[in-house]
Protein backbone atom coordinates (compact mmCIF):
# COMPACT_ATOMS: atom_id res chain seq x y z
CA UNK A 1 0.00 0.00 0.00
CA UNK A 2 1.48 3.31 -1.12
CA UNK A 3 1.31 6.19 1.34
CA UNK A 4 0.27 9.71 0.45
CA UNK A 5 2.88 12.42 1.09
CA UNK A 6 0.89 13.53 4.18
CA UNK A 7 0.77 9.98 5.54
CA UNK A 8 4.50 9.55 4.96
CA UNK A 9 5.25 12.84 6.72
CA UNK A 10 2.95 11.82 9.59
CA UNK A 11 4.81 8.50 9.94
CA UNK A 12 8.24 10.18 9.84
CA UNK A 13 7.17 12.71 12.50
CA UNK A 14 5.63 9.95 14.60
CA UNK A 15 8.95 8.07 14.55
CA UNK A 16 10.70 11.23 15.81
CA UNK A 17 8.22 12.25 18.51
CA UNK A 18 5.94 9.34 19.38
CA UNK A 19 3.10 11.89 19.57
CA UNK A 20 0.38 10.97 17.06
CA UNK A 21 -1.68 14.15 17.32
CA UNK A 22 1.28 16.55 16.99
CA UNK A 23 2.71 14.44 14.16
CA UNK A 24 -0.58 14.70 12.25
CA UNK A 25 -0.66 18.49 12.69
CA UNK A 26 2.97 18.80 11.57
CA UNK A 27 2.16 16.64 8.54
CA UNK A 28 -0.50 19.14 7.47
CA UNK A 29 -3.73 17.69 8.88
CA UNK A 30 -6.12 20.10 10.59
CA UNK A 31 -6.03 20.25 14.38
CA UNK A 32 -9.61 18.93 14.55
CA UNK A 33 -8.82 16.00 12.25
CA UNK A 34 -5.62 15.26 14.14
CA UNK A 35 -7.43 15.29 17.47
CA UNK A 36 -10.16 12.95 16.24
CA UNK A 37 -8.19 10.58 13.99
CA UNK A 38 -4.47 10.64 14.83
CA UNK A 39 -4.52 7.51 16.99
CA UNK A 40 -6.33 5.63 14.20
CA UNK A 41 -3.76 6.88 11.70
CA UNK A 42 -0.93 5.20 13.62
CA UNK A 43 -2.92 1.93 13.46
CA UNK A 44 -3.37 2.16 9.66
CA UNK A 45 -1.81 -0.97 8.15
CA UNK A 46 0.17 0.94 5.52
CA UNK A 47 1.46 3.55 7.96
CA UNK A 48 2.26 0.91 10.59
CA UNK A 49 4.18 -1.14 8.01
CA UNK A 50 6.12 1.94 6.87
CA UNK A 51 7.02 2.82 10.47
CA UNK A 52 8.20 -0.74 11.17
CA UNK A 53 10.40 -0.74 8.04
CA UNK A 54 11.88 2.69 8.91
CA UNK A 55 12.57 1.57 12.48
CA UNK A 56 14.45 -1.48 11.15
CA UNK A 57 16.50 0.82 8.88
CA UNK A 58 17.49 3.16 11.69
CA UNK A 59 18.07 0.38 14.27
CA UNK A 60 21.38 0.62 16.03
CA UNK A 61 22.98 -1.33 18.85
CA UNK A 62 23.11 1.98 20.75
CA UNK A 63 19.32 2.42 20.63
CA UNK A 64 17.10 0.58 23.11
CA UNK A 65 14.72 -1.92 21.60
CA UNK A 66 11.02 -1.81 22.41
CA UNK A 67 11.51 -4.86 24.63
CA UNK A 68 14.33 -3.14 26.56
CA UNK A 69 12.20 -0.04 27.03
CA UNK A 70 9.24 -2.07 28.32
CA UNK A 71 11.54 -3.99 30.67
CA UNK A 72 12.97 -0.73 32.05
CA UNK A 73 9.52 0.85 32.47
CA UNK A 74 8.35 -2.31 34.24
CA UNK A 75 11.38 -2.14 36.53
CA UNK A 76 10.44 1.43 37.46
CA UNK A 77 6.85 0.42 38.22
CA UNK A 78 7.83 -2.62 40.31
CA UNK A 79 10.63 -0.85 42.18
CA UNK A 80 13.36 -3.11 40.81
CA UNK A 81 15.07 -0.05 39.35
CA UNK A 82 16.11 2.56 41.89
CA UNK A 83 17.85 5.88 41.68
CA UNK A 84 20.68 7.23 43.80
CA UNK A 85 19.81 10.40 45.67
CA UNK A 86 21.97 12.58 47.87
CA UNK A 87 20.44 13.46 51.22
CA UNK A 88 21.70 16.11 53.63
CA UNK A 89 22.23 14.81 57.16
CA UNK A 90 23.43 16.57 60.34
CA UNK A 91 26.92 15.17 59.76
CA UNK A 92 27.17 15.81 56.01
CA UNK A 93 25.65 14.19 52.98
CA UNK A 94 24.66 10.61 52.37
CA UNK A 95 23.87 8.69 49.22
CA UNK A 96 20.81 6.47 49.31
CA UNK A 97 18.80 4.40 46.84
CA UNK A 98 15.10 5.09 46.39
CA UNK A 99 12.33 3.73 44.23
CA UNK A 100 10.36 5.96 41.89
CA UNK A 101 7.59 8.06 43.41
CA UNK A 102 3.94 7.26 42.61
CA UNK A 103 3.68 9.87 39.86
CA UNK A 104 6.72 8.45 38.07
CA UNK A 105 5.39 4.89 38.45
CA UNK A 106 2.00 5.93 37.08
CA UNK A 107 3.66 7.70 34.16
CA UNK A 108 5.63 4.52 33.42
CA UNK A 109 2.40 2.48 33.58
CA UNK A 110 0.77 4.82 31.08
CA UNK A 111 3.77 4.54 28.77
CA UNK A 112 3.57 0.75 28.95
CA UNK A 113 -0.17 0.75 28.26
CA UNK A 114 0.25 2.99 25.18
CA UNK A 115 2.13 0.15 23.53
CA UNK A 116 -0.83 -2.19 23.86
CA UNK A 117 -3.60 -0.93 21.55
CA UNK A 118 -6.17 -3.30 23.02
CA UNK A 119 -5.79 -2.09 26.61
CA UNK A 120 -9.20 -1.97 28.18
CA UNK A 121 -10.94 0.98 29.76
CA UNK A 122 -10.98 -0.65 33.20
CA UNK A 123 -7.19 -0.56 33.40
CA UNK A 124 -7.20 3.03 32.15
CA UNK A 125 -9.68 3.99 34.89
CA UNK A 126 -7.64 2.17 37.53
CA UNK A 127 -4.56 4.14 36.51
CA UNK A 128 -6.58 7.39 36.72
CA UNK A 129 -7.71 6.39 40.22
CA UNK A 130 -4.13 5.64 41.30
CA UNK A 131 -3.04 8.98 39.89
CA UNK A 132 -5.75 10.79 41.87
CA UNK A 133 -4.77 8.93 45.03
CA UNK A 134 -1.14 9.92 44.48
CA UNK A 135 -2.19 13.57 44.11
CA UNK A 136 -4.18 13.41 47.37
CA UNK A 137 -1.26 11.72 49.20
CA UNK A 138 1.12 14.40 47.92
CA UNK A 139 -1.15 17.21 49.14
CA UNK A 140 -1.55 15.52 52.53
CA UNK A 141 2.21 15.06 52.90
CA UNK A 142 2.82 18.71 52.02
CA UNK A 143 0.23 19.86 54.58
CA UNK A 144 1.72 17.63 57.25
CA UNK A 145 5.22 18.92 56.48
CA UNK A 146 3.90 22.45 56.93
CA UNK A 147 2.62 21.48 60.37
CA UNK A 148 -1.11 21.29 59.72
CA UNK A 149 -2.85 19.00 62.19
CA UNK A 150 -5.82 18.13 59.95
CA UNK A 151 -4.40 16.98 56.62
CA UNK A 152 -7.59 15.62 55.10
CA UNK A 153 -8.30 16.51 51.49
CA UNK A 154 -11.76 16.96 50.01
CA UNK A 155 -12.15 15.71 46.46
CA UNK A 156 -15.12 16.38 44.19
CA UNK A 157 -15.40 14.04 41.24
CA UNK A 158 -17.57 14.82 38.23
CA UNK A 159 -18.44 11.68 36.30
CA UNK A 160 -19.13 11.94 32.57
CA UNK A 161 -22.52 10.98 31.27
CA UNK A 162 -22.70 7.61 29.58
CA UNK A 163 -25.22 5.80 27.44
CA UNK A 164 -26.82 2.51 28.37
CA UNK A 165 -27.55 -0.22 25.81
CA UNK A 166 -30.82 1.52 24.83
CA UNK A 167 -29.06 4.80 23.98
CA UNK A 168 -30.38 6.55 27.11
CA UNK A 169 -28.00 8.87 28.94
CA UNK A 170 -27.21 8.44 32.61
CA UNK A 171 -24.53 9.37 35.13
CA UNK A 172 -22.71 6.88 37.32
Amino acid sequence: MKLTPKQKKFADEYIKTGNAMQSAITAGYSKEYAKARSSKMSENVGIKSYIEKRMEQIASPNILTAEQILERLTGIVTGEITETVVVATPIGVEKTEKTADFKTQISAMRDIMKRYPNNDKLIEQQIRKLSAQADVAQIQAKRMAEGEQNSSVNVNIVLPEQEDNNGERFSD
